[in-house]
C-alpha cells in the first residue's frame, strides 16, 4: 500500500511540476493478505488511479513484465501503455484465474488463451498501443 500511496504522490507532484511521466508496470498484483487490507490497499489503488485520470502531463505506461491485477491497472496510462514482447497484462494472472475457476494446474495455459492477456492480444483488443522490442547493442 504504501509503494502506491508513493507513486500517486509522485505523479501528483509530476503533474503540478509539468513533468511527463513513464510508469513501469511488473507486478503480478497488489498484496491482498489482511495486513495489506489493514494498511488500506484498496484505498492506495484508487488514489493511483484518480491520480493517473486527473494528470494534465502525459503518462505513458510500458508493462516489462508482469501486469496483474488492479495494482499494475492503476498505474496504466489510458491509451498510452506499451507492452513489451514477454509482458502480459491483465486484471488477474493466468494461474489465479485457473485456480478460481477450479481447473487442474496443467489449465493454466489454455486459461491464459481464454483471457488474451499476450502482447499480440493486446493489440488487437486495442488495450496497448503497440509492443516495445527490446533494445538490441
Amino acid at each position: 500500500p504504501a509503494g502506491y500511496r508513493t507513486a500517486a504522490r509522485l505523479i501528483r507532484l509530476a503533474d503540478r511540476l509539468g513533468i511527463p511521466v513513464l510508469t513501469l508496470v511488473d507486478t503480478p498484483g497488489a498484496a491482498n493478505d489482511a495486513a495489506a487490507e489493514r494498511q488500506g490497499v484498496g484505498a492506495a489503488i484508487a488514489e493511483v488511479f484518480g491520480a493517473v485520470a486527473a494528470a494534465r502531463v502525459p503518462i505513458t505506461t510500458l508493462v516489462i513484465g508482469e501486469g496483474g491485477s488492479g495494482g499494475a491497472l492503476a498505474l496504466a496510462a489510458p491509451g498510452n501503455t506499451w507492452a513489451t514482447p514477454d509482458s502480459y497484462f491483465s486484471v488477474i494472472a493466468p494461474e489465479l484465474a485457473a485456480a478460481i475457476l477450479k481447473r487442474p494446474p496443467q489449465e493454466i495455459r489454455p486459461t491464459a488463451d481464454q483471457l488474451r492477456i499476450r502482447p499480440q492480444d493486446l493489440v488487437e483488443l486495442g488495450v496497448v498501443r503497440g509492443i516495445v522490442d527490446h533494445a538490441r547493442p
